[in-house]
């Protein structure tokens, strides 16, 4: 079996993908650092001599090379798909194509990414996993689905709403999961949500600064790494309990209840029509 699992550079994507290669599976690990993609397939290997890696560099916040990575992999479509990159960055940093790049890598991505390989896929049987936040926290953080990259009704301390707006693509993912899954309802292609708890070293914090970055290292201290995170994920992938199941969001493997207006079918809509424009897709398809 294949899988490829996105933000693998490090953090819970790398924790995932030596989860996964211990199982037996070939991995395709992106990221869009070649040295810490290498460093991190060095590592796994150490711990798994026989895993099958592929490393694959990509910049996640461009859409070109997103589409790039689409067409490599679907030449070999994969059984499993786990999008686990994202960044917290500044609100106001673009892109080279003129997108929040903030609202690029962790939304635009996946939802570019899993549409272009459910085409490829066809009726073949894959497991989609969008890694998400929590739903708890992300009740406070609704997205304007009119606009996207929205700088309104952030945080009012500056260092936190980079935060904030990561929170909002985060309740993107969970939109795109109830969207996704029942566009492929009547397919062998699964979509589910996870969210990997509080981890430290995830690197989420690396661009950020003053009180945040300073909250950030302090909570570190107190939380579990990455292999916990890539718990929940990871068995979403392998585990046959949820093989057939699609359009959920668990946490510690549970499926839980997300924010009512993340699972509103006209705003999940909505984002995805406005998603389509932004990336070059029809709307009207899957």
């Amino acid at each position: 079996m294949r899988a490829v699992i996105t933000g693998a550079s490090g953090g819970i994507g790398a924790a995932i993908a030596e989860r996964l290669a211990g199982e037996g599976m070939s991995v395709v690990m992106v990221g869009r650092d070649e040295g810490r993609l290498s460093d991190a397939a060095r590592r796994i290997e150490a711990a798994v001599p026989d895993a099958d890696l592929r490393p694959d560099v990509t910049d996640l916040s461009l859409m070109a090379d997103v589409r790039r990575l689409a067409e490599r992999l679907g030449d070999e479509p994969p059984d499993v798909v786990i999008s686990n990159a994202a960044v917290v960055a500044p609100i106001d940093e673009v892109t080279s194509e003129g997108i929040q790049r903030v609202l690029a890598t962790n939304h635009l991505a996946p939802y570019l990414l899993l549409r272009s390989l459910a085409e490829a896929l066809g009726d073949r049987p894959a497991r989609f996993i969008v890694v998400g936040a929590s739903p708890t926290a992300l009740r406070r953080v609704p997205v304007d689905v009119d606009h996207l990259d929205s700088r309104d009704g952030l945080a009012p301390i500056p260092s936190f709403r980079p935060f904030a707006a990561y929170g909002r693509t985060k309740n993107m993912n969970a939109m795109f999961v109830y969207a996704l899954a029942r566009r492929l309802a009547g397919t062998a292609i699964t979509v589910n949500g996870a969210h990997p708890g509080i981890i430290r070293d995830t690197g989420l914090g690396r661009d950020t600064h003053g009180l945040l970055r300073l909250s950030a290292r302090i909570l570190d201290r107190f939380c579990p790494g990455p292999e916990a995170g890539a718990d929940t994920p990871a068995w979403l992938a392998t585990s046959p309990d949820v093989a057939t199941t699609t359009g959920k969001f668990y946490v510690k493997r549970r499926p839980v209840p997300t924010a009512p207006h993340t699972t509103d079918q006209s705003r999940c809509d909505a984002l995805w029509e406005h998603s389509a424009q932004l990336v070059g897709l029809p709307a009207t398809t899957r």
